[in-house]
């Protein structure tokens, strides 16, 4: 997920009676708190560093827009790549100066990493974290540092037409001289390094300690000349007809799927990895605006934006009874039950977090070599 040069247009500001009324609609945002008389100053905006593509739309509309009606606090979305931002709050927390973003949507590994820095504001008190699964925890941290928002899948996407004997049920059909140059992968491998371990003969539970079996198979990926980018270029290459099979998340394949796009997905039989994404406020906010994009978050974690916002990326939320999408029922790229999940690759994350620089590092030698 990275910064799309797609950017929403900016909403005036919400104010007087308005919004007011706005916060009496919302039980994410209960009125009590949002219009309480000991509530602190208002800023004129908050800024949430987000991805780009069908990733902020779909942000946009369950929790930034309705947040706004609700408090007139405008919500300015920053398209940073969240790997590009991370070293910039890193800095100001550090030098005692205002972070550039009042909220970060960043992987759990990345915020992970931030958590462990010290850099994070404590969301323990968050009242809306009652309400939800235990995906919401972040695991091998202390308290919540962060919040986990939804779950997702590193799913083989592919174009129907060139399956015409049905869907692909292994990753080594990555290996097959006629998709040779339609072929994507994201451009650090994320997502790919643990199915290819399993593709490539060898064990999940030897990683991080030998993942030989994945560093091979993907040389020989390599020799199929596949397109390496980002989220909002999976889509845009199914719409284009450039590329038959890609490892991606689920949401660029739906998205794709929802512009006309003949595509579908599946879970290969050496399985798909499945990960989290989180919410999280970096440390060194003036006191009023802390408070404001901690009520930010705690909406993001209602029932009401759950529903809009994960309806709009495809993915399971942190909250249970959430309607599935049309379609998505029993998908295995929506796994709602901790059965579901185990069926999947999930790697620990102080796993990842220790060693995700690494392995990203040794994907792009592979593939410049």
């Amino acid at each position: 997920m990275t910064q799309s040069f797609f950017r929403p247009t900016r909403r005036s500001l919400l104010r007087g009676s308005a919004a007011a009324a706005g916060a009496a609609l919302i039980s994410g945002l209960p009125a009590s708190r949002l219009l309480a008389q000991d509530a602190p100053a208002k800023p004129a905006e908050i800024i949430v560093r987000a991805w780009g593509g069908s990733w902020v739309a779909a942000l946009q509309k369950g929790v930034s827009d309705p947040f706004t009606a609700a408090t007139g606090i405008q919500v300015r979305h920053d398209l940073t790549e969240d790997n590009e931002i991370q070293p910039k709050v890193w800095a100001a927390v550090a030098q005692g100066r205002m972070p550039p973003i009042h909220v970060n949507w960043d992987t759990t590994v990345n915020a992970t990493k931030s958590a462990l820095r010290g850099v994070t504001e404590d969301l323990s008190g968050l009242p809306n974290l009652a309400n939800t699964t235990e995906l919401a925890k972040p695991v091998g941290l202390e308290g919540y540092p962060i919040v986990n928002t939804y779950g997702y899948v590193y799913v083989l996407a592919y174009r129907p037409e060139a399956f015409p004997d049905g869907a692909p049920t292994s990753w080594n059909v990555l290996l097959d001289p006629k998709f040779k140059g339609r072929i994507a992968l994201y451009n650090d491998g994320i997502g790919f390094h643990f199915p290819a371990q399993v593709a490539g003969g060898g064990k999940l539970e030897d990683i991080p300690g030998d993942m030989t079996a994945a560093w091979e198979f993907i040389a020989k990926v390599k020799e199929q000349q596949p397109l390496l980018g980002e989220d909002p270029d999976f889509t845009n290459w199914f719409q284009n007809g450039e590329i038959d099979l890609a490892c991606t998340i689920s949401t660029n394949a739906i998205e794709a799927k929802k512009n006309g796009v003949d595509i579908a997905w599946t879970v290969p039989e050496e399985g798909a990895k499945f990960d989290t994404d989180g919410l999280w406020i970096p440390k060194g906010l003036p006191e009023n605006e802390l408070y404001w994009a901690k009520e930010y978050i705690n909406f993001a974690l209602s029932q009401e934006a759950q529903q809009v916002w994960c309806d709009g990326l495809g993915l399971p939320g942190v909250v249970p009874g959430l309607t599935p999408p049309e379609g998505l029922a029993g998908d295995a790229s929506y796994p709602t039950t901790p059965e579901e999940i185990a069926k999947l690759i999930r790697i620990p994350t102080p796993v990842q977090v220790e060693n995700e620089s690494a392995w990203f590092g040794r994907f792009k030698e592979i593939m410049q070599g």
